[in-house]
């Protein structure tokens, strides 16, 4: 089942069970899913790719509003965007452990022939392909400076 059809039969369960906080998020979600298909240039489609984009996006807006309102100590808010986030990160794929992520990037600085930090640009261009979706690409571009600051 695509992500798009996925979410509608959440939102319908989420009506059923009364589940308010799930509903309006999985709302805000389906909202931004219509909007992409139906946005200018659009064919009309939306691919479980593009919608893993929309989701990792929303679910990092969440994390820096809940990051904002603890700096304002405004703990109703910061409780509300977590529990959004927790929605939406149902599904995203696996995110790499910090391991996986070390392991990868190494294979990808042997396979790009980076030895030097200059080469950060050759390195990230290929992390960000292959680790779209599995890995936040702060956490990926730290993790390339700091393996070509080693080197």
């Amino acid at each position: 089942m695509a992500l798009f059809e996925q979410i509608s039969e959440d939102i319908k369960k989420a009506m059923l069970a009364r589940n308010q906080m799930e509903l309006n998020a999985l709302r805000g979600v389906k909202k931004e899913f219509l909007e992409a298909k139906t946005a200018k240039g659009g064919s009309g489609e939306l691919t479980d790719d593009v919608a893993i984009k929309i989701l990792q996006k929303m679910a990092k807006q969440g994390k820096d509003a809940a990051t904002i309102f603890t700096e304002q100590n405004r703990e109703d808010l910061v409780q509300e965007y977590l529990a959004q986030v927790a929605v939406y990160e149902r599904y995203l794929p696996k995110q790499m452990s910090e391991d996986e992520l070390d392991a990868a990037i190494r294979a990808i600085v042997e396979q790009v022939g980076a030895t030097s930090p200059k080469d950060m640009g050759k390195v990230m261009g290929v992390a960000s392909k292959q680790l779209s979706g599995k890995a936040d690409g702060r956490a990926i571009s730290e993790k390339v400076k700091q393996l070509l600051a080693s080197l």
